[in-house]
């Protein structure tokens, strides 16, 4: 069965139990961050999912004590410099979310530790999200210098309203488990050493429900995130745009250089 994900060799798969696939990121070293490779296998393994006749539901996870860091200084830096790069992450961007929405099957999110970036994206649009109480959300897009793109913008008003998704994406507010769960921005929290057996419990009570029935369900469901996708396309738009400006540099030399960003006041918009 695993077969048919050969060419996937930047994310772990496995299966833990009947008709449930199980995808880790599993860079532990680096809490999982994601690079150029990593980034592409995330945005387009939810197609292939989607048609697997073998599997009805995933679960997607992280090795170690992190979830997922986010993209990789080299590939932000990329996006930053090659404006070829730049349109490849845009699409990239874009895809992820909707192959995520458009993924017949339900899966599963076990957010553990950090998570940021693309990673973040899939674990949030997942049909339910489950977080340990250390987990540490936050999208990090303003302190980069860039808008908030990747996927806050289709679905954190959703999960937790307007006024605390402008609270939390405007100052990269980070959100541990417990009040991602009291936001609404996650299904569930519970004790880090039972996250893992949680997230099977309900991928197998999922794959032994009436598979139709849920997948429909997801389907209409997510036609209110399907709405908001004029708003979200113009989202990954202006992250992009940003990437071409000062204030994206200006936010990767601070993070490299450990230190808060100095951004110009004075902004043309």
């Amino acid at each position: 069965m695993l077969e048919n994900y050969a060419k996937y060799t930047e994310l772990k798969l496995d299966s833990p139990a009947d008709r449930v696939l199980r995808i880790s990121f599993d860079k532990p070293d680096t809490l999982n961050s994601v690079d150029k490779a990593g980034h592409r296998e995330l945005t387009y393994i939810w197609r292939d999912i989607d048609e697997d006749e073998d599997f009805d539901v995933a679960i997607l996870t992280g090795k170690g004590r992190a979830f997922s860091a986010g993209g990789d200084f080299g590939m932000i830096e990329d996006i930053i410099e090659d404006p070829q790069a730049r349109m490849r992450a845009w699409k990239e961007a874009r895809d992820l979310v909707y192959n995520v929405i458009n993924c017949s099957k339900p899966i599963v999110s076990a957010i553990n530790g950090v998570a940021v970036g693309a990673g973040l994206v899939a674990g949030l649009l997942a049909d339910i999200s489950i977080a340990g109480k250390s987990a540490k959300i936050v999208d990090g897009h303003t302190r980069l210098g860039v808008a908030a793109g990747d996927s806050a913008v289709i679905n954190w008003p959703l999960l937790c309203g307007m006024a605390k998704a402008k609270y939390l994406l405007m100052l990269c507010e980070p959100v541990n488990g417990e009040d991602a769960e009291k936001y609404g921005l996650v299904s569930l929290c519970v004790e880090d050493d039972e996250l893992q057996d949680k997230a099977l419990e309900i991928a197998k009570r999922l794959a032994a429900g009436a598979p139709s029935a849920i997948r429909w369900t997801k389907y209409a469901l997510n036609n209110w995130y399907r709405m908001a996708g004029p708003a979200f396309d113009a989202s990954t738009a202006l992250e992009m745009l940003g990437f071409a400006g000062p204030e994206a540099r200006e936010g990767i030399d601070s993070h490299r250089e450990k230190r808060p960003p100095k951004f110009d006041p004075r902004s043309p918009v």
